[in-house]
């Protein structure tokens, strides 16, 4: 399985290489016992077999995919902390502050109400 370093080595601007690796590597440190990805050529991290929250880079931003259900839970603090969001993801522009404790709570959201799911996506 791709790793960290692997995935990363296809960003060719060392500041957004940089940005995401600090991203992932803090997933990685605040949740051990999440399982690290690649997958769609995108990071992401599962637990118990299910999706928990995914990312990917873009020209211009950091693209945070955690699910509809999770977006609609934090549509406020996702659109307070400056993010554009769409149904799917919201965006972090390379140049923006990441809201490590907007994503901490979106990952704990995802894992408790995910506990008892037994596919990779909620079913809707």
């Amino acid at each position: 399985m791709p790793s960290f370093k692997e995935y990363l080595a296809i960003i060719d601007n060392p500041d957004h290489r940089q940005r995401l690796e600090t991203i992932l590597n803090w997933v990685e440190t605040e949740f051990p016992e999440l399982e690290f990805q690649i997958k769609w050529n995108q990071p992401m991290f599962t637990h118990h077999g299910t999706f928990i929250i995914g990312f990917s880079k873009a020209k211009n931003h950091i693209s945070v995919a955690p699910e509809k259900a999770c977006l609609k839970e934090f549509a406020e603090e996702i659109a307070e902390s400056g993010y554009n969001a769409t149904s799917e993801i919201f965006r972090i522009k390379w140049d923006q502050p990441v809201n490590y404790k907007l994503l901490k709570e979106i990952i704990e959201f995802n894992i408790k109400d995910k506990a008892d799911c037994q596919t990779f996506w909620r079913k809707s």
